[in-house]
């Protein structure tokens, strides 16, 4: 458990049991939430996610002038490693971050515990849902990647971009 990477205990901030014998699934979620619980050093897991984070974005290129609403600085993924940071860092004491409550959810929860600013919690919850729909639609239309015009979406991205600075003590 403790030799696990730390991009496995991010995929375990999101894993939940969906089908299957009632008894492992059991199993399976208080295992989840003994892993997700563990005391972490925040500095050491910051350096994890950050050097993930930029695997991802070197992974996924945007040579063009559009906004990746998934992958790009001040995006969607952005915003799911700010959640899987303040999951890892802090379940140990606010162990309510473990529910299989949503990205959004767990930002407002983060909030409303004080780990972060409540209204700019709000607003980069809000960011996400806008992120999301922006990227159902594009892709309804059968497009490859969900991208749009940089000015449709800069205050959602100025607002993701502060918490990442605040959360994970890095400039995009």
């Amino acid at each position: 458990r403790e030799s696990a990477w730390v991009w496995e205990h991010q995929a375990l901030t999101r894993a939940r049991f969906c089908a299957g014998d009632a008894e492992i699934g059991q199993r399976f979620e208080a295992l989840r939430t003994e892993l997700l619980r563990q005391a972490r050093n925040p500095a050491e897991l910051r350096t994890e996610v950050l050097a993930m984070r930029q695997r991802l974005h070197d992974a996924h290129p945007n040579h063009s002038k559009m906004f990746d609403l998934k992958h790009d600085h001040g995006a969607m993924i952005d915003i799911e490693f700010i959640v899987q940071y303040l999951v890892l860092a802090h379940s140990a004491s606010h162990p309510d971050l473990t529910g299989d409550i949503g990205n959004i959810a767990l930002l407002n929860l983060s909030g409303r515990s004080g780990l972060i600013d409540l209204a700019l919690a709000t607003e980069v919850a809000d960011a996400y849902r806008q992120f999301r729909k922006l990227q159902h639609q594009i892709r309804l239309k059968g497009a490859d990647k969900a991208r749009v015009a940089p000015e449709t979406v800069a205050s959602q991205r100025a607002a993701v971009e502060r918490l990442w600075q605040l959360v994970m003590k890095d400039p995009l």
